[in-house]
């Protein structure tokens, strides 16, 4: 068991580098196609034809295969935190792509979310069961998320820069996480009785498209780490909550634990304020990748655009 379990910590690494890699190559493509805070369906369209959002998406998909892997082989409790590297790998390419420094600053909430996740993950290991999930685990796990979207997506279309991102790439996380909990409930079936849960595959169809939705649309509206931390850190969450409150995968772990858990997953939640608060009041300047953008920026600044006319 503790074998299969090494096994799905270090897949579920490896996606969350494909993850890293896959958010900075979609994220600069959106942003190179999109004109506003949102994404239009007819730029939507035209990154199938983006060899950079492509190649992200390919990476996407790697990661969402091995991902899928670890979580069917190894506790969701476990594997799903793992996930948070992708956020110290975004984090270091967001800053080469913009040539600025990783000074103490910029890593400290990065470092701060890792850590936190960290620290769970190494006390949820030795606490982990599995049992046969009830019949209900899958519909129960479906009406949470849609409940929670449906806060997310009013909150995202009134706001707009730092928070509609937030809110958009926190959207993203909480149909990610359900994309977990619904395979390792398939696979827990499907091990044990043999059969196939045809809502919890419907239900990770339907995920993949609201979640692929949120993330891209979250690319336009802030940068790319920002909605790296609300995937690595809300998809664990919700996953390991629904986790120990569906699968009853906690069962073992006593209260002094729980509440430890509790206060690294706080930790890891602050890190990711701190991150949404930072670039919130620090908007990231136009793409050197964006030349309509920087066009119209020098077109603004210009003092020719004062001159009144005769």
């Amino acid at each position: 068991m503790m074998e299969l379990t090494v096994l799905a910590v270090a897949l579920a690494a490896l996606g969350a580098c494909c993850y890293a890699g896959a958010a900075r190559l979609q994220h600069s493509a959106v942003r190179a196609s999109s004109t506003g805070e949102s994404l239009k369906m007819a730029s939507l369209l035209g990154l199938l034809r983006d060899r950079r959002w492509l190649t992200g998406l390919s990476l996407l998909v790697g990661g969402t295969v091995l991902h899928a892997v670890a979580v069917a082989i190894g506790p969701l409790i476990v594997v799903q935190p793992v996930g948070v590297l992708a956020l110290v790998l975004a984090a270091v390419l967001d800053a080469r792509q913009s040539g600025e420094p990783l000074t103490a600053q910029r890593l400290a909430p990065v470092l701060t979310a890792t850590l936190g996740m960290g620290l769970f993950v190494a006390l949820a290991a030795g606490n982990a069961t599995s049992s046969l999930p009830p019949l209900t685990a899958a519909t129960d796990a479906l009406l949470i998320t849609v409940g929670l979207l449906a806060v997310l997506g009013l909150v995202g279309a009134l706001s707009s820069k730092g928070l509609r991102c937030l809110a958009l790439g926190v959207a993203g996380g909480v149909s990610y996480g359900l994309i977990s909990v619904l395979i390792r409930l398939v696979a827990q079936r499907f091990q044990l009785s043999g059969e196939i849960d045809p809502l919890a595959v419907l239900g990770v169809a339907g995920a993949l498209l609201v979640g692929g939705w949120c993330v891209q649309q979250a690319y336009a509206s802030g940068p790319p780490h920002m909605v790296v931390a609300c995937l690595t850190v809300l998809d664990p969450l919700v996953a390991v909550g629904m986790g120990v409150g569906l699968l009853g995968e906690a069962a073992g772990t006593s209260p002094a634990v729980a509440v430890l858990e509790l206060a690294c997953a706080a930790v890891a939640l602050a890190g990711v304020t701190l991150i949404a608060l930072r670039d919130n009041k620090n908007p990231a300047p136009p793409s050197a990748t964006d030349p309509e953008r920087v066009l119209t920026a020098a077109h603004a600044s210009s003092p020719l655009t004062d001159r009144t006319e005769p």
